[in-house]
């Protein structure tokens, strides 16, 4: 098969939460057991940083593995979903896996898939795990794909574990309380391996505490541990936070040697290590258009309050969500003398623009409805002067029919 059908292969005949949500959720670990030792168990050929959390923990995994690059590391990155090619979840030193690999990977194992009936989340772990043994990476960032404690990354024992923070989002999976959702991320913490939290919370502290206790596990908050003050070239002011979780990793790295300055150069060429796109993205400047990923409650609520602190004539949204979202905490946090272009992202989870339509009219949101994304940034583009400013997002989908 070349690339393209290999891709068609996978996403037509694996389940993916992306796609098709709740269904594509495999509550277990025994398939990503089975296969991992189908493939001589590569997931313990090399070291590696764990990283889970609500929202933060794709910023968070792209700001470490930048750090290691620069402190002279052959850095694997395994993150999800991708935005614009299925390669940018696997990457060493900012390099997506070649398509070559994923073709003859894919051809290698697909009677075991087969046989086996592999989610594609477990496939793709799986495939990552075998690049970064097959590669020999110094160590490997790992991003939790939903939740934890059964999300199949859960199979390593990192060096360190991150949770960035608790807020709800896939609380059919994962629990519709914080501390519920808190055990779920608190699966990721090992047997004498130090957690970081990124963020005190108080209404989860209670469920680290316990299950760190359990684990004899070091518990460390990064708020109340880190006092330095790092500049990032990631924009949005949330990344504040996420830097401190990541400085509280970086001193735990003790078989690492990394520098002050390796740290600040680290921070300061996110984007240009790792190609991490997406986060608060500058998308050009007359009309000055940014885009975020942000699609729960916590994530939106600090990007939507960023957006109204820009300086502009007219706010424009362009705005896409998936289904099973909490419209009724979402929706009333974008102000509602803003201009709107309503759409749904071609993907089968998409939320129809009519149905969001409807549910913004009960929070004083009115605008157009298009039945693309790129259909209503075009015209946003189009109705938008040089003076105002346009935010993309509501959906990492949204995001990258735009980019």
């Amino acid at each position: 098969m070349t690339y393209q059908e290999t891709l068609d292969w996978m996403f037509g005949q694996l389940p993916m939460y992306q796609q098709k949500g709740k269904v594509a959720f495999n509550a277990k670990l025994n398939g990503i057991k089975q296969f991992t030792a189908h493939l001589h168990n590569p997931e313990t050929k090399f070291k590696s940083i764990h990283v889970a959390g609500t929202n933060g923990k794709g910023s968070s995994s792209h700001m470490l593995a930048s750090i290691l690059q620069e402190a002279g590391y052959k850095v694997g990155l395994y993150t999800s979903p991708h935005l614009k090619d299925f390669r940018e979840r696997i990457r060493i030193n900012g390099e997506c896996v070649a398509e070559n690999f994923v073709v003859e990977f894919i051809a290698r194992n697909q009677s075991f898939f087969e046989n086996n009936h592999l989610s594609f989340f477990e496939m793709t772990v799986g495939m990552a795990f075998d690049y970064f043994a097959k590669e020999k990476v110094d160590v490997a960032v790992i991003e939790v794909g939903l939740g934890g404690r059964l999300d199949s990354t859960n199979i390593i024992t990192p060096e360190v574990s991150l949770i960035t923070n608790i807020g709800f989002d896939h609380t059919d999976m994962l629990g519709d309380t914080l501390p519920k959702i808190a055990f779920e991320k608190a699966g990721i913490i090992k047997e004498n391996v130090t957690v970081v939290i990124s963020e005190f919370q108080r209404e989860t502290a209670e469920t680290f505490q316990n299950v760190a206790e359990l684990k004899n596990a070091r518990l460390i908050y990064a708020e109340k541990e880190i006092d330095e003050v790092f500049e990032t070239s990631l924009l949005g002011a949330y990344q504040e936070k996420n830097i401190n979780g990541v400085l509280a990793v970086v001193r735990q790295l003790n078989n690492f040697s990394i520098t002050h300055e390796q740290i600040r150069l680290g921070l300061l060429n996110v984007v240009q290590n790792t190609g991490l796109m997406g986060r608060w993205q500058q998308l050009q400047d007359s009309p000055k258009v940014i885009c975020d990923t942000a699609h729960n409650k916590e994530g939106l609520s600090i990007v939507v309050n960023q957006v109204k602190k820009q300086k502009f004539e007219k706010l424009f949204f362009v705005l896409g969500f998936v289904k099973g979202k909490d419209l009724n905490a979402i929706l009333p946090l974008f102000p509602k003398e803003a201009e709107y272009y309503f759409t749904s992202p071609q993907i089968s989870r998409g939320l129809e623009v009519n149905e969001l339509v409807d549910r913004a009219e009960e929070f004083g949101l009115t605008g157009k409805s298009f039945s693309t994304v790129k259909a209503a940034y075009d015209v946003a583009l189009a109705e938008a002067g040089p003076q105002d400013f346009i935010f993309v997002g509501g959906s990492t989908f949204t995001v990258s029919e735009v980019i």
